[in-house]
């Protein structure tokens, strides 16, 4: 039942971001705004629709049940879901599941951004890895990881490549290094 509910809960989060994602698209397309990786994005929404399907397989058809320490995973998926509340804020009308980028707009430097260069993602992986351990749907873990994992490495520099086209990225990502520590370049 734990399991239903927790599945539910997130079909229904990922249905609401994909509807403010399509609001600020039409905003962002409005002022201008330019999209990239039309073809991989499909893969992507392919990826994560099957990453349900494949949970719900896993789960149901062997008969998986909570980790042990169930707790601890439920505990960081929260955390996990406040830093994506946080990512969806700092980017305001930004945020999207699709790449698309304003030109000429700054590039955000608040929130998780003043540290990290796409928190997104990481909040994403971290997902990927939580919400199978915490059922023990481990072919779905490793399956789902590795797909991740090959999206995100065409996903993010098409991303940086647009941003570095469009935007003053490269000037920002040259003035400071953000990974986990804020660095500014000494002059």
């Amino acid at each position: 039942m734990f399991f239903v509910i927790f599945i539910s809960v997130i079909i229904i989060q990922r249905i609401v971001e994909l509807w403010i994602a399509k609001k600020n698209e039409i905003w962002i397309k409005k002022q201008g705004g330019v999209e990239a990786g039309k073809n991989h994005y499909k893969l992507m929404v392919l990826i994560h629709s099957c990453f349900i399907l494949s949970l719900l397989a896993e789960v149901f058809g062997l008969k998986r049940s909570l980790i042990a320490n169930w707790w601890i995973l439920i505990a960081l998926f929260i955390l996990s879901q406040i830093g994506r509340v946080w990512v969806i804020i700092s980017l305001g009308r930004f945020w999207n599941t699709k790449i698309l980028v304003l030109p000429d707009a700054k590039i955000i430097k608040k929130g998780p951004y003043r540290w990290l260069k796409h928190p997104n993602y990481i909040i994403v992986t971290l997902e990927l890895i939580i919400i199978p351990l915490l059922f023990q749907a481990y072919y779905t873990l490793i399956a789902f990881f590795i797909f991740n994992l090959l999206i995100l490495s065409v996903r993010i520099p098409t991303e940086e490549r647009m941003l570095s086209l469009h935007t003053d990225y490269l000037k920002v990502q040259n003035m400071e290094r953000r990974f986990l520590i804020h660095l500014k370049r000494e002059k």
